[in-house]
C-alpha cells in the first residue's frame, strides 16, 4: 500500500495569510528612490545604472507581491473579509494603486536606461491606466465602506485615513510623463487636464481628512508607538501635489493654449512654495513624535515604510520648485532630503529582509493583551504587520 505524503501547498499558502495590502508600501518606497534620484536638479553624481537597478528591484518586488496577494485572496477569504471590515486595514488597499503607479512612473525616469524608451512607455501606459482606475475605485469604495460598514469616531482618526485619497494625486504627478508620447493637439491637452482634475480631486479630499487628523492629534494626544510612523503619510500628498503642478507646468507649453500654459507655471510656484513650507513643518513635527515613540520602545514593523514614499515625494516636489524658481535653496533641499530618503530606505529594507528571514513579519499581528477581539487588536496595533 502506498502512503501519500500530505501536500505542502496548504502550509505554503498559510505563510501568506497575513501579507496584507500594506506590504505594497515597500514597492512604493523602493520605486520612489529611483524616480526621486532621477529628478534631482543639477549635476548630481548618481549613476544611471544604479537608479535603473533600484527600479528593476521595485518591479521584481511588485511582481512577487502580486503573486503573494493572489495566494492570499485564493486561500484566505476569511482574512480578506476581515481586512475589508477592519477600518485600520482597509485604507491600505489604496497602496496597490500607488505601487503600480510608482513602478510605472519610475520606468519612465530611471528604468528606460535599461529597457529603452519604447518599452518604458508601454509599461507605464499599462501600469498608469491600471493604477489610476484602481486608485479612483479605492477613493470611492474605501470611504463608502467606512461610512456604511464601519463604526468609527473622529477620535480614532489617523493619517492612514488619507491613503485612499492619495492615489489620484500620484496619477496627477506621473501622468504628465506620458504627455510627450501622445499625438499633438487634443490628446495631449486631454491627458494634461485630466491630471489637473485628479490633482484637485485628491487635494480637496485630503484637506477635509487632514483636518480630522490634526484635531485628533491635538485633542487625543500622541498616536500609539506602532502607528507613529504613519504621521509621515501626510507628507505624501503635500510633496506629490507640488510635484504634480510642477510637471503639469513643464508639459503645458504646446499642450494647452496660451495664456493657460503660462498660468499653470505661475500656479506651480505660487502653490508649491507654501505647501512645501508646511511639509517642512510637518516633517519636523513627525520626526519629534517618532523620536518620542522610539524612546518608548517602538520596534520595527511594516509601518516603517510610511517614512519612505512620502519623503521621496518631498524630494521630487523640491526638485520641481528648483526647476521653476532656479533657487539654490530648493536644489540643496532636494539633495538633502534624498540623502535622508536613501538612509531611511536602507534601514527599513534591512529590517524587512531580516523580518522575512526570521519569519516574524509574515506571522501576523501578536495577540493583544487582555483578550481583546481580533478586530479590536488589529485596530489598536495599527494593522502594521
Amino acid at each position: 500500500m502506498i502512503t501519500r505524503r500530505p501536500s505542502s501547498s496548504p502550509r505554503r499558502a498559510a505563510r501568506f495569510r497575513h501579507v496584507g495590502p500594506n506590504w505594497y508600501a515597500s514597492v512604493m518606497g523602493t520605486a520612489i528612490v529611483a524616480s526621486a534620484g532621477a529628478a534631482l536638479p543639477g549635476p548630481v553624481p548618481l549613476p544611471d545604472d544604479a537608479l535603473a537597478f533600484v527600479w528593476a528591484l521595485s518591479l521584481c518586488m511588485l511582481v512577487a507581491l502580486l503573486g503573494a496577494r493572489t495566494l492570499h485572496w485564493a486561500h484566505h477569504r476569511d482574512q480578506v473579509r476581515a481586512d475589508l471590515l477592519d477600518p485600520a486595514m482597509v485604507p491600505f488597499y489604496a497602496c496597490l494603486a500607488m505601487a503600480l503607479l510608482a513602478v510605472g512612473g519610475s520606468a519612465m525616469t530611471a528604468g528606460r536606461e535599461w529597457i529603452g524608451t519604447a518599452a518604458a512607455v508601454a509599461l507605464d501606459t499599462v501600469l498608469f491606466t491600471a493604477g489610476t482606475v484602481i486608485g479612483l475605485a479605492a477613493a470611492v469604495a474605501v470611504p463608502y465602506l467606512m461610512v456604511v460598514r464601519h463604526r468609527v469616531e473622529a477620535a480614532e482618526a489617523t493619517p492612514v485615513w488619507l491613503l485612499p485619497l492619495i492615489p489620484p494625486m500620484v496619477s496627477a504627478s506621473l501622468g504628465p510623463l506620458l504627455v510627450p508620447h501622445l499625438p499633438p493637439g487634443e490628446p495631449r491637452a486631454t491627458l494634461l487636464l485630466i491630471c489637473f482634475a485628479l490633482f484637485g480631486l485628491s487635494l480637496l479630499g485630503v484637506l477635509l481628512m487632514l483636518s480630522l487628523v490634526f484635531v485628533r492629534l491635538i485633542t487625543g494626544g500622541p498616536l500609539p508607538p506602532a502607528l507613529t510612523p504613519t504621521l509621515f503619510v501626510v507628507l505624501g500628498p503635500l510633496g506629490q501635489s507640488t510635484t504634480a503642478v510642477g510637471l503639469i507646468a513643464d508639459l503645458a507649453p504646446g499642450a494647452v493654449p496660451a495664456p493657460y500654459d503660462r498660468g499653470l507655471e505661475v500656479f506651480a510656484v505660487l502653490y508649491g512654495i507654501p505647501v512645501m513650507g508646511f511639509a517642512l513643518l510637518w516633517l519636523v513635527l513627525s520626526t519629534a513624535h517618532v523620536v518620542r515613540a522610539r524612546r518608548q520602545g517602538m520596534g520595527f514593523s511594516m509601518s516603517w515604510w510610511a517614512f519612505i514614499f512620502p519623503v521621496g515625494t518631498c524630494v521630487t516636489g523640491a526638485a520641481a520648485l528648483a526647476r521653476h524658481t532656479g533657487l539654490l535653496v530648493y536644489s540643496a533641499g532636494a539633495v538633502g532630503l534624498y540623502v535622508v530618503l536613501v538612509a531611511g530606505w536602507a534601514v527599513t529594507a534591512w529590517g524587512t529582509v531580516r523580518g522575512l528571514l526570521s519569519g516574524e513579519l509574515p506571522a501576523g499581528p501578536r495577540p493583544a493583551p487582555g483578550g481583546l477581539p481580533s478586530g479590536t487588536a488589529r485596530t489598536r496595533s495599527g494593522a502594521v504587520r
